[in-house]
């Protein structure tokens, strides 16, 4: 079994809170930020169950940067 360091990040949408995974494509969600992690691990072990051979991109340094534009 191999162990992998994954970068995830969480934030609050509404009622809900939404965690990603960096270095996959993959999400979830939960009412408490505990529970939007435990959703994503269980959606990473469906993920990496079914992948052979897995693409995980590496983040070595992520920021926030905030990007503001306008749309018509």
């Amino acid at each position: 079994m191999k162990k992998f360091n994954l970068q995830n990040i969480v934030w609050k949408e509404g009622r809900y809170y939404i965690s990603q995974c960096l270095n996959v494509d993959i999400s979830s969600f939960g009412k408490t930020k505990k529970e939007s992690l435990k959703n994503l691990s269980e959606a990473l072990d469906l993920y990496f169950e079914d992948v052979k051979i897995p693409k995980i991109q590496e983040v070595k340094s992520a920021e926030l940067i905030p990007l503001a534009f306008n749309y018509a």
